[in-house]
């Protein structure tokens, strides 16, 4: 009779599995790897990747999914350590900014080419924006920022985020998306600082 298998294993070796998938993918992107190719660089069976997901498009979408939430993770773990609205904001840029830097322009292409993943990214765009409304609204009622359309601010970063996403951004000005996400950043606060 095989030995059962250990539940803390198993989620420990996916979530293993799905940290170097999404090392290589940020790396090098996805497009062109195969679930052979994948399989291969991970050392594990194709067989194991259906364990993860049913298809690579599935895989693609379930890493990038995987990405935006430890992303997520990090950049409200800065924000929770800065002090005040102008400091969250800036940091929220700025570490919105940080975890792209990990994406290589072929990620980046790639996300923009495959539509559930760009999904992804779409929706965490919004989120971020909403998010940024929300830090505009405290830093005005907490009088560090003058009395701005918070909607309108946050729709202008939205606006901005998007054309970081699409890669118009980078095409236009040759930052790429960490760089851009920093300079939003600074004229953001410095548009809105009493």
């Amino acid at each position: 009779m095989p030995a059962p298998i250990d539940s803390d294993f198993a989620t420990q070796r996916r979530s293993q599995l799905f940290d170097e998938l999404l090392a290589m993918f940020l790396a090098e992107g996805f497009a062109q790897f195969t679930l052979d190719a994948i399989a291969a660089r991970l050392r594990c069976s194709k067989s194991t990747l259906y364990t993860l997901a049913a298809s690579k498009g599935d895989l693609v979408r379930a890493a990038t999914v995987h990405f935006f939430r430890r992303a997520t993770a990090d950049v409200e773990a800065a924000v929770a350590a800065a002090p005040t609205p102008r400091t969250q904001i800036t940091t929220y840029l700025a570490a919105v900014g940080d975890t792209l830097s990990a994406a290589s322009p072929q990620f980046l292409t790639d996300l923009a080419a495959f539509p559930p993943a760009r999904e992804v990214y779409q929706q965490n765009t919004a989120i971020a924006a909403r998010r940024v409304r929300e830090l505009i609204d405290a830093g005005v009622a907490a009088g560090e920022f003058r009395k701005v359309h918070a909607v309108f601010a946050a729709d202008l970063a939205a606006s901005t985020m998007v054309r970081i996403q699409q890669g118009d951004v980078r095409a236009a000005t040759g930052l790429d998306d960490a760089g851009a996400y920093r300079e939003l950043a600074a004229i953001l606060t410095a548009g809105i600082t009493v």
